[in-house]
């Protein structure tokens, strides 16, 4: 693994996922989760058959619909929790990423993060 795209990556993912309330970031299985307050919405890893990738929890139905690109997969040991995994490539758009990031943030924050989040 290209340990050059995996630091542009990750610094990319981090920034994304930080700058939501109350999130911070906890190393689990050997890579890095973020966490909303204690609940895990999104993890960053490369894997030797799938390259880089960002988990998400997104819910059972967004899954469904995110699984019809072929940009996405099942998350191993999660995908019946509604998560799913993006590739992260030279390609990957970004503000898509963001996007998908607060989806899966708002899956699992408390209330007072969403109200911090929208104001």
């Amino acid at each position: 693994m290209n340990s050059k795209a995996y630091e542009r990556a990750l610094t990319q993912v981090r920034a994304i996922c930080l700058a939501l309330p109350e999130t911070r970031e906890v190393e689990a299985w050997g890579h890095p989760t973020f966490r909303a307050g204690k609940r895990m919405f999104a993890g960053f890893g490369a894997h030797e058959t799938e390259g880089l990738t960002l988990g998400l929890k997104v819910g059972l139905d967004r899954q469904e619909e995110l699984l019809q690109n072929d940009r996405f997969f099942p998350t191993p040991y999660a995908a019946h929790h509604g998560w799913v995994s993006l590739h992260i490539n030279n390609r990957t758009d970004w503000e898509e990423v963001r996007v998908l990031v607060r989806e899966a943030y708002r899956q699992v924050a408390l209330t007072r993060m969403l109200k911090a989040l929208d104001s």
